[in-house]
């Protein structure tokens, strides 16, 4: 659905005066006899703009149906689709481990796309973000198995909170964690020398 108040260059708010003036500035540049051929569609948008946002009852609806398209808006997908942006995802990764289930996108693999454990969040998010980010991957990559990339991003975790602490009142539950993962981690040391 075509955004007629950018098409026309108004503010949502506008009037109806300014509405009626963006409209005729719009048109004198893309009439067909000015523009040629090649402005015929964008003209007959700018025309159903006009006459959707010109009549009150028609704009109410308009309104209330471009609210409700925007409120489906999928921030996943948005951030998915900037594959060359980091901060996006970044951002992507931790939108994903706070809303677990997401069927579309696995963070786990998002993740790995961007390097692993060479993707450096502390580079792309705020501290905070970062380390709770790091705290909940590290948590899903021990639930998959993965412990050695949850000890790295705990080990890391852990260093910062020493410089700087965040966590202080969960530091406890931080400790417990980590050290879960070390017991672990010396565990498959052990398997695979036996072995």
């Amino acid at each position: 659905m075509d955004n007629y108040y950018s098409l026309l260059g108004v503010d949502k708010n506008a009037s109806l005066r300014d509405i009626k003036k963006a409209f005729r500035e719009r048109a004198k540049q893309l009439h067909p006899d000015i523009a040629g051929k090649a402005a015929e569609e964008a003209m007959r948008k700018l025309l159903s703009a006009y006459e959707t946002l010109s009549s009150k009852e028609r704009r109410f609806e308009y309104d209330h149906v471009f609210a409700r398209l925007a409120s489906q808006f999928d921030y996943p997908t948005f951030l998915k689709k900037r594959k060359t942006d980091p901060v996006s995802q970044a951002k992507l990764l931790f939108y994903l481990l706070l809303h677990p289930g997401n069927e579309q996108f696995d963070p786990i693999e998002v993740w790995k796309e961007n390097g692993g454990l060479d993707f450096l969040l502390e580079q792309y998010l705020e501290r905070e973000d970062w380390m709770d980010c790091s705290l909940l991957l590290a948590e899903e990559l021990d639930r998959r198995g993965q412990v050695y990339e949850a000890y790295s991003l705990m080990y890391k975790i852990k260093s910062n909170e020493k410089e700087k602490p965040y966590f202080k009142h969960f530091m406890e539950d931080v400790d417990t964690f980590y050290k879960k993962l070390n017991k672990k981690l010396k565990k498959s040391k052990k398997t695979a020398r036996v072995s």
